[in-house]
């Protein structure tokens, strides 16, 4: 059995997914067995970013005791409890600078050095990021730095390249579905399309998983549906749509918009195929409601085998790793994965752009069809 002194630390960071709490859940109950002290860094990177070392400093909002109780409480619900955020250390704004720390007057600043002293100075033996990829590839670089390291996919868009899976997609995909049927009675009663964007950013998996529930179009009802993925582009219109030119600390324009493109091109378009009479669009964003609330059975599963599986990399000291899912098996890669490709559906391997559906081609296939490969 570990050194009881030796501490786990544990954050969350990006957007919240239901899965987060029963992962924290997972890691805590079976670290503290195991004869480990657990900590929660608050807040993401944020928590090791406002950590200030200073004598009497009250670090409550950056560091919390981890316990059975505590984790226990939150362990079947959505979000974290540990909260979460977009910060980066290796890029912070020069506003975003924690009034103690000093030296740092550029207007983008890299304060890792201090990220690092804070680790130290609060006793972290081992961090496990829980988060996607720009999440993660923070994580890389502190393990590039000497920490160890053993990090936990989470993302609803299903794009951390090296797994298959990521703790909030199959919640995703649950919601999605659910609230795309609820919308179908809106768009039968008045014969509509129905264009419904989703999360997704430039993956594009979230789309098309849901799109395997079939529409027949030659419905008495006569509507059909048009579901989008949020970084999808027109080929009549330059890149991707944004709501704002805004960045975050990863570079990242907020998407949104492709939905209002498509439903206005249907509207402009359907006189031509319909006898000259204009079919009006029901134009839906399913935004948040498909990452809010509890976790399905899967999201339920996935985030206890990689919280167990974590436990496991540590206990065996292999560090520099990311638990993952390939072809329906629980494995790990080295967390370099994160940062070495990119992950986005190969249209021409699982769609057909002239039935506008999946190809459904599930002969030797995973159970989300598409591998990280």
């Amino acid at each position: 059995m570990p050194n009881a002194t030796r501490t786990i630390a544990i954050l969350t960071g990006g957007g919240d997914v239901p899965g987060l709490n029963p992962a924290i859940r997972a890691i805590t109950i079976r670290a503290l067995r195991e004869g480990y002290r657990v900590i929660g860094i608050r807040r993401g990177w944020a928590g090791l970013v406002d950590y200030d070392r200073a004598n009497g400093t009250d670090n409550s909002e950056s560091v919390q005791e981890l316990s059975e109780a505590i984790v226990n409480r939150a362990g079947r619900t959505g979000g974290t409890f540990l909260h979460t955020s977009r910060t980066r250390p290796s890029h912070l704004p020069r506003q975003r600078v924690p009034p103690h720390l000093t030296g740092y007057d550029a207007p983008v600043n890299d304060i890792t050095k201090d990220v690092l002293r804070n680790l130290e100075h609060i006793g972290v033996d081992v961090l496990i990021p829980i988060g996607g990829d720009d999440t993660l590839s923070y994580g890389k670089r502190l393990h590039d730095e000497g920490v160890h390291v053993v990090a936990i996919p989470k993302t609803m868009d299903n794009d951390v390249y090296g797994t298959d899976y990521c703790i909030g997609f199959s919640t995703c995909v649950t919601r999605t579905i659910e609230l795309t049927h609820r919308l179908r009675t809106s768009a039968g009663s008045h014969e509509r399309f129905l264009v419904i964007e989703v999360f997704g950013r430039y993956a594009g998996f979230t789309a098309l998983l849901p799109a395997m529930v079939y529409d027949h179009n030659r419905n008495p009802s006569k509507y059909s549906v048009a579901l989008v993925s949020e970084g999808a582009s027109l080929k009549s219109h330059a890149g991707m749509s944004f709501e704002s030119d805004e960045t975050d600390m990863f570079g990242h324009r907020k998407l949104g918009g492709i939905g209002d493109k498509i439903a206005a091109a249907l509207k402009e378009f359907s006189p031509k195929y319909n006898n000259g009479r204009r079919i009006d669009v029901v134009n839906q964003r399913l935004g948040y409601l498909v990452r809010s609330g509890d976790p399905d059975a899967l999201d339920s599963i996935v985030p206890m085998a990689f919280g167990n599986l974590a436990l496991d990399l540590i206990l065996k000291k292999q560090y520099g790793r990311l638990v993952s899912i390939h072809r329906g098996f629980y494995d790990s890669v080295p967390i370099t994965s994160v940062t070495s490709e990119k992950k986005v559906v190969d249209v021409r391997k699982y769609y057909s752009t002239e039935r506008l559906r999946p190809i459904y081609d599930f002969d030797g296939a995973p159970l989300f069809i598409m591998t990280s490969d």
